[in-house]
């Protein structure tokens, strides 16, 4: 019985006039659920650096910068084309329309979501899988959760594959899969349960030559559209070193239990039902677990555990638990909800209540370099905190948005693999150069005595002493401006 249920999909058999009736019913319920578990986004100018990087990336592409040339990250090109498109209709000045997108991308989510439970068990699975999910959406750090970055567009394409694999339609599927890919590296996790369903179904050489091609044609077209080998660096080979966390150890799994903590708390109410069917019978339902597992593994990709890479297990959770309920006694269903329901005020309230204290601080910067400089001035943040730029809407002086990328420092590490020799390759090189061309009129250490610290990289200090004088301080920044 439980293989049957939690097996291979059944086919529902509905007419086009009582599926429109099924989404006309529940679509509403799953729209409201989205602009309600994501109203803490519009509340706050910035959630993290992320957005921040990705809103001046999106300003320097549209005064004509060319990404992984003169705009460079370690990231995939959807999301930063994604930003420059909506600032370019809405402006640059608010996140607002992005906000507005991550709204959207979350509604898709749930809604493919929605429609692969119903395939599988029927109409009130569906609406189980969507409500299930959307509550869960925001279970992790508001910052995390609520900023629109890389894992929020990303999701919808997950979905989106599996749906399309569920249906046979292979080249879709592979479409799918480099639109997730092409957001952020791990989402090509999708491809495991995808290329299991495809063998679960007959490995044909068409399906799998479909799947490649639909694959392969996004990804070489964002290619062709940037620089191939720019593109192939700091998308794949340029990170090394950024993936080691020696040195760092406990530090960073301390950072991955308590994200997973927090993340369970989210899941109180769909992790019992699964446990419960576990204990009954470990079967059924393949694809989903292979979906969870692979996930997992993008997670712990390069070691850093940040939260919002947690929220890449979010919607294989939510199946999992849509499946589990629909065997289990009918109150099951009930206390899933609640608790559920629950736990999502619980992280709604944080989200409308948590103070802010690395935005304000990047305000208080943003504000003193504003008093300082001309709008058509460049300048140099030496920091974490990218968002400044955007901020005090200020042209940066070099591609390189952080001290992350000419030092190797990332998410709170101070192990010994950081450092200028610990730089992605070429960026020195690159760096001198800018500051050459281009020089800064003012150059803000935000490094606050971490380990990126001008006196522990050699080249900057040294830029500092030979050009610039030290002209204040704010809030813990020091200010150097450019001598005559």
């Amino acid at each position: 019985m439980l293989a049957e249920v939690l097996g291979s999909p059944r086919s529902v058999v509905t007419s086009p006039v009582s599926g429109r009736g099924y989404w006309r019913r529940v679509l509403p319920v799953l729209v409201l659920l989205a602009c309600v578990t994501r109203a803490p986004s519009f509340v706050r100018p910035l959630w993290n650096p992320d957005e921040g990087y990705l809103a001046i990336q999106a300003r320097m592409l549209a005064a004509g910068g060319r990404l992984y040339e003169t705009v460079v990250d370690r990231k995939p090109p959807f999301v930063p084309w994604l930003y420059e498109a909506a600032f370019a209709l809405c402006g640059s000045d608010s996140l607002t329309s992005v906000r507005v997108l991550a709204v959207l991308a979350q509604l898709s989510t749930a809604v493919l979501l929605a429609s692969l439970a119903r395939r599988r068990w029927g109409g009130a699975a569906g609406r189980t899988a969507g409500v299930l999910y959307l509550l869960a959406s925001i279970g992790l750090n508001p910052e995390d959760a609520q900023a629109a970055t890389f894992e929020v567009f990303m999701l919808p394409c997950t979905a989106a594959a599996m749906w399309c694999a569920d249906r046979r339609r292979w080249g879709a599927a592979g479409l799918a899969v480099a639109c997730a890919c092409l957001t952020k590296q791990t989402g090509g996790a999708v491809l495991v349960p995808v290329v299991w369903q495809l063998w679960r179904h007959g490995l044909s050489r068409t399906g799998l030559v479909r799947l490649g091609v639909g694959m392969a044609l996004p990804v070489l077209s964002a290619a062709l559209l940037t620089d191939p080998s720019g593109f192939l660096f700091w998308t794949v080979t340029g990170s090394a070193a950024y993936a080691s966390f020696t040195g760092s150890e406990l530090h960073v799994l301390f950072r991955g239990l308590i994200n997973a903590a927090i993340l369970a708390v989210a899941c109180a109410g769909l992790i019992p039902p699964v446990v419960r069917v576990l204990r009954i019978a470990r079967t059924g339902a393949a694809e989903l677990w292979l979906w969870l597992a692979s996930s997992a593994l993008a997670v712990m990709l390069g070691f850093h555990f940040f939260g919002h890479y947690y929220l890449q297990l979010i919607p294989p959770v939510a199946l999992l638990a849509t499946a589990a309920l629909q065997i289990l006694p009918r109150d099951r269903l009930a206390t899933a909800l609640f608790t559920s329901a629950c736990c999502c005020t619980l992280f709604l309230a944080w989200g409308l209540l948590a103070p802010r204290p690395e935005l304000a601080h990047a305000e208080r910067v943003a504000e003193a370099l504003g008093h300082r400089t001309d709008p058509g001035d460049r300048v140099l943040v030496w920091g974490m905190h990218p968002e400044t730029y955007w901020l005090a809407d200020r042209r940066p002086a070099s591609r390189f948005l952080t001290a992350g990328l000419l030092t190797n420092y990332s998410g709170g590490r101070d192990g010994p693999q950081v450092g200028e020799k610990y730089a992605v390759a070429g960026a020195w090189p690159a760096f001198r150069e800018e500051m050459t061309t281009h020089p800064p009129a003012l150059v803000v250490d935000d490094s606050q005595g971490r380990p990126y610290a001008p006196d522990r990289v050699p080249s900057l200090r040294r830029l500092l002493a030979a050009d610039y004088e030290e002209a204040g301080a704010v809030d813990g920044a020091v200010l150097y401006v450019r001598t005559p």
